[in-house]
């Protein structure tokens, strides 16, 4: 089982040394996701710092940018790194898309499949020298001259990952993506019931394998060997949890445990600004059955047994205050013996 880091992308100026810390704990890979920062910018200071080191995000938000944009992102970090970079894309929600970034939101899965189809044409292009001539619904992309033209990669486009929770998006990372992102707000036994279902329908309609697609799960963990790390890091892991079940679009994991009432009260009081109401009201049941907890040691086999059978790479993404020493640990213990 492969074991990465996704990280929250934070100070550009800590990002080499944060990075580097990562490899020499021997994780696979170290993924950003898009919050508060860029997430592609901590990445080219990455590839300065690593060799060994897998590199991506998991996810940036398409939607904010375009083909072409993302199509020289990728190329880019993936000739910087020497052919260590997975392009992750995701969707995002629609008041993000319109409010926050001011770009189109509509029929997120279809712009989604043709998202992914334009920046591969644009790649093909380059890789080959031949015309650029993609039109779609969404989007157009037919001029290429020479000075615009980077020309083959050595190393090849890196493969484009979807993240994706509900059943179309998950469909069009089986159809068209190299690999699939599952949310973190993710079960074992939603994974089992909705998310590898859709995958497979998806595969089935492209023609593809399973083995076509690289299954990533993202999953919370809280590494605690105190009995005040494990109060303090599973508050901070129930607020992460709160935030996503406020959210209606990831209700259908909640309504699949029984749990789907606490959803609209979340909503309620996250529009109010009342953050610790709301993590009042997660259950213990809900760290549970989503993240993992417990001592670095017991994690990796948790996270093991977890993702067994249903995932072929995990990335974590460790609850706020988890140290360096703790994540190397799990890196450790991670390992075959």
């Amino acid at each position: 089982m492969r074991i990465s880091v996704t990280l929250p992308t934070g100070d550009p100026r800590e990002a080499a040394a944060a990075f580097a810390a990562l490899e020499a704990a021997g994780f696979h890979g170290a993924y950003t996701f898009e919050s508060s920062h860029d997430p592609f910018l901590p990445l080219a200071m990455a590839t300065g710092v690593t060799s060994t080191l897998r590199l991506g995000t998991a996810v940036a938000i398409g939607f904010a940018r375009n083909p072409m944009v993302l199509a020289n992102l990728g190329y880019d970090l993936q000739l910087a790194s020497e052919g260590r970079f997975d392009l992750g894309l995701g969707s995002q929600i629609r008041p993000h898309i319109e409010k926050r970034f001011s770009e189109t939101w509509g029929q997120p899965a279809r712009r989604m499949r043709e998202m992914v189809l334009a920046v591969k044409a644009i790649w093909e292009a380059w890789q080959t020298g031949g015309e650029l001539a993609f039109e779609g619904e969404f989007y157009r992309h037919t001029l290429m001259t020479p000075f615009f033209d980077p020309g083959p990669n050595p190393f090849g486009p890196p493969p484009l990952l979807v993240g994706g929770f509900g059943p179309r998006m998950v469909g069009v990372a089986g159809e068209v993506a190299d690999g699939l992102v599952v949310h973190p707000f993710t079960t074992r036994r939603s994974m089992e019931e909705r998310t590898l279902p859709a995958l497979d329908a998806g595969l089935e309609r492209a023609g593809r394998a399973r083995s076509d697609v690289d299954v990533l799960w993202v999953t919370i963990v809280v590494p605690c060997t105190t009995a005040a790390e494990r109060t303090e890091r599973v508050a901070a892991a129930k607020a992460q949890l709160a935030f996503y079940g406020s959210t209606p679009a990831y209700r259908p994991t909640l309504d699949l445990h029984g749990w789907g009432d606490l959803q609209p009260e979340l909503n309620r009081l996250s529009k109010q600004g009342r953050w610790d109401s709301m993590i009042a009201l997660v259950p213990d049941e809900w760290v549970d059955e989503i993240a993992v907890v417990g001592t670095p040691a017991e994690i990796a086999d948790r996270l093991r047994a977890r993702a067994a059978g249903l995932a072929d790479h995990v990335g974590i993404v460790a609850a706020h205050g988890t140290d360096a020493v703790a994540l190397a640990e799990i890196a450790a213990a991670s390992r075959p013996a």
